[in-house]
C-alpha cells in the first residue's frame, strides 16, 4: 500500500485515523506572529522542528492509521521526505473551515470509524490527551474537543461526519471552541472535552514552550539558541 494515499480496506480498515493538518515550511507563511523577535528565518527553522518532533509523536501512537494533511497541494514532495513511512495528503478547501469538513468527509467515506485531529503547532502535546481522545470515541462519544487556551481547539475528534461542526464556525477568532460547543449541543451530539493545552503562535506561548520539561529533540536546540542558553 502506498504511503501517499490512506486506503481502508483489508486488515486495516477497522483502523482509527489521526491526521496531522501541517503546512510546508516556508518564509513569510509559518509562525509569522513570532516574528519580530524572530526573524522570518527563525520563524521556519522553529516550525521545521515542530513537524519533525510531531511525525515523531504521529508514530508512537498504537493502533492508529497516521496521516499527514498538507498545504499547499505542492508540498507532497517535502512531506513524503518528511515522513516516508506515513500516509499523506493535500488539504482541499478555500479556508481551514472548508479543509477540516472536506478531510473528515473524506474519510469517513472511505471506511474510517472515528479520526482525530490535530495542528501542527503544539509540539508538546501529550500522548495521554490522543488516545484519550480516541478512547472516548470507541466509546460512543460523538465528539471530542482539545481546549486550547486562545479559545479554539487543539484537537477535534468525530464518530462520524458532520461538516458543519467546521462550516458554520468562524476559525482563528476566540471563540472557536465556544461556538463549536454551541452547533454540538444544537445537534444533540455527545461530547467530551479534554484538558486544555495550548498552541504555540506568539512570543509568550514560546516562552512558556521553552520552560516545557518536554525533551523535544528537534525543536530544544533552536529554543536553547533562541533564548540564548
Amino acid at each position: 500500500m502506498s504511503p501517499s494515499h490512506v486506503l481502508f480496506n483489508g486488515s486495516r480498515h477497522d483502523l482509527p485515523v489521526l491526521v496531522m493538518m501541517a503546512r510546508r515550511p516556508e518564509v513569510g507563511r509559518v509562525k509569522t506572529r513570532l516574528c519580530p523577535p524572530l526573524t522570518p528565518e527563525q520563524a521556519v527553522m522553529l516550525y521545521t522542528a515542530f513537524l519533525h518532533d510531531l511525525v515523531e509523536l504521529l508514530r508512537h501512537i498504537p493502533a492508529v492509521h497516521p496521516l499527514i494533511a498538507y498545504t499547499p497541494d505542492t508540498a507532497g514532495d517535502y512531506f513524503a521526505a518528511l515522513a516516508p513511512d506515513i500516509a499523506r495528503r493535500p488539504q482541499r478547501g478555500i479556508d481551514l473551515s472548508a479543509r477540516l469538513a472536506t478531510i473528515t468527509t473524506d474519510l469517513f467515506d472511505e471506511g474510517a470509524p472515528a479520526i482525530v485531529i490535530i495542528g501542527s503547532d503544539s509540539p508538546t502535546l501529550p500522548r495521554a490527551y490522543i488516545e484519550e481522545a480516541f478512547a472516548a470515541l470507541t466509546n460512543s462519544v460523538d465528539l471530542v474537543l482539545g481546549p486550547a487556551d486562545d479559545g479554539g481547539y487543539y484537537l477535534v475528534g468525530l464518530r462520524r461526519p458532520i461538516p458543519t461542526l467546521f462550516t458554520n464556525v468562524v476559525m482563528s477568532t476566540p471563540t472557536v471552541l465556544h461556538d463549536t460547543l454551541v452547533i454540538a449541543e444544537q445537534l444533540g451530539l455527545r461530547t467530551t472535552l479534554l484538558a486544555p493545552w495550548y498552541d504555540v503562535d506568539t512570543f509568550a506561548d514560546l516562552e512558556r514552550l521553552y520552560a516545557d520539561p518536554e525533551p523535544l529533540p528537534h525543536t530544544r536546540p533552536l529554543l536553547n539558541l533562541i533564548f540564548g542558553k
